[in-house]
C-alpha cells in the first residue's frame, strides 16, 4: 500500500516548512504550496517532498493544484497553514488593503484549498479510514488585542470556517482540527507584519524567555493526524509558557515568586 500523502500550504519558511520536515521524517509522501519557487526547490532537495508552486489568493492555481494532486490519487490529510500579519495600527487608522489581504490569504485562500481538495481527501478516507483537514489559525482568533485589528478580525473568521466545516462533514470520515499557536519566533512572520522592519520585528521577542518555534507547532500537527483514527483534537491551543494571553508576555527570567 502507498504511503499517506499530506498537503502542507505555506510550505516555503517557518511552520509550514518545519511541518513537512516532519512529516517526511514519520514517512509520509508530502507535497509543500507556497509562492516562493526557490524556497520550495531547497526544501524538495533537502527532504525529498513534492513540491507545488501557487498563489493561494489565485482559484487558477487552487484549480492548478487540484489537478496537479488528482492526476498522482488521493490525499490523505491537508495542512491549510498559509496565513499573515500585515501591520498594528488601530482599527481607525489601519489600511483597509491590509485587511483585504489577511482575509484572502487566511480566510478565503482556506475555503478555496479546502473546498478544491475534499473530493481527494474522501478518497484518501477510503484508504486511510479516516482524512485531516487541520488549519492553522492562532490565539489572535480566540482573544481580540490592541493592534490586533484586521489580523484579529481574519483569524477569528478562520476559526469560524473551521468551526462551520465540521458540523457540515459530520458523519463522513473526515476529522476538521484547528491548531491555534501563539508567540512562535519564526524568521519572517514579523518581519512581514511590520514591513521589513527588522529592528522592530526583533523587539517582540526581546528578552522573552523561550518563546515557540516552528518544530513545536509541527510536533503538534503530525501527532494531531497521527492519532487514532476515532480521536478528533478539535483544538490545540499552544502558547509559549512566558505568554498567557495575546497581550500578556513575561520578558525576563522566569522563577517562583518568594514565599
Amino acid at each position: 500500500m502507498a504511503n499517506n500523502r499530506v498537503v502542507v500550504t505555506g510550505a516555503s519558511s517557518g511552520i509550514g516548512a518545519a511541518t513537512v520536515r516532519l512529516f517526511r521524517d514519520h514517512g509520509w509522501d508530502v507535497v509543500g504550496v507556497a509562492r516562493r519557487q526557490d524556497r520550495l526547490r531547497a526544501l524538495a532537495e533537502e527532504t525529498g517532498a513534492e513540491v507545488f508552486v501557487a498563489d493561494l489568493t489565485r482559484q487558477s492555481d487552487v484549480d492548478g493544484l487540484r489537478d496537479y494532486l488528482a492526476a498522482s490519487g488521493p490525499i490523505h490529510a491537508l495542512v491549510n497553514n498559509a496565513g499573515g500579519a500585515f501591520g498594528m495600527a488601530s482599527v481607525e487608522d489601519s489600511d483597509p488593503d491590509d485587511w483585504q489581504r489577511m482575509f484572502d490569504i487566511n480566510v478565503i485562500a482556506v475555503k478555496r484549498v479546502t473546498s478544491a481538495l475534499l473530493p481527494l481527501l474522501r478518497q484518501g478516507s477510503l484508504e486511510r479510514g479516516v482524512a485531516d483537514i487541520l488549519t492553522v489559525t492562532s490565539i489572535a482568533g480566540h482573544i481580540a488585542y490592541e493592534g490586533g485589528g484586521g489580523y484579529n478580525a481574519a483569524k477569528f473568521a478562520a476559526r469560524a470556517v473551521v468551526g462551520v466545516l465540521r458540523l457540515e462533514l459530520a458523519g463522513e470520515p473526515l476529522r476538521v482540527l484547528e491548531v491555534a499557536p501563539g508567540m512562535v519566533k519564526t524568521d519572517e512572520f514579523s518581519l512581514v507584519r511590520f514591513d521589513g522592519d527588522q529592528a522592530r520585528a526583533d523587539s517582540v521577542y526581546r528578552d522573552v524567555p523561550n518563546p515557540l518555534y516552528a518544530e513545536d507547532i509541527a510536533e503538534a500537527i503530525v501527532h494531531s493526524i497521527e492519532l487514532p483514527n476515532h480521536v478528533n483534537l478539535d483544538l490545540v491551543t499552544i502558547k509559549p509558557v512566558a505568554q498567557a494571553a495575546p497581550h500578556k508576555v513575561i520578558r525576563g527570567e522566569l522563577k517562583p515568586r518568594s514565599s
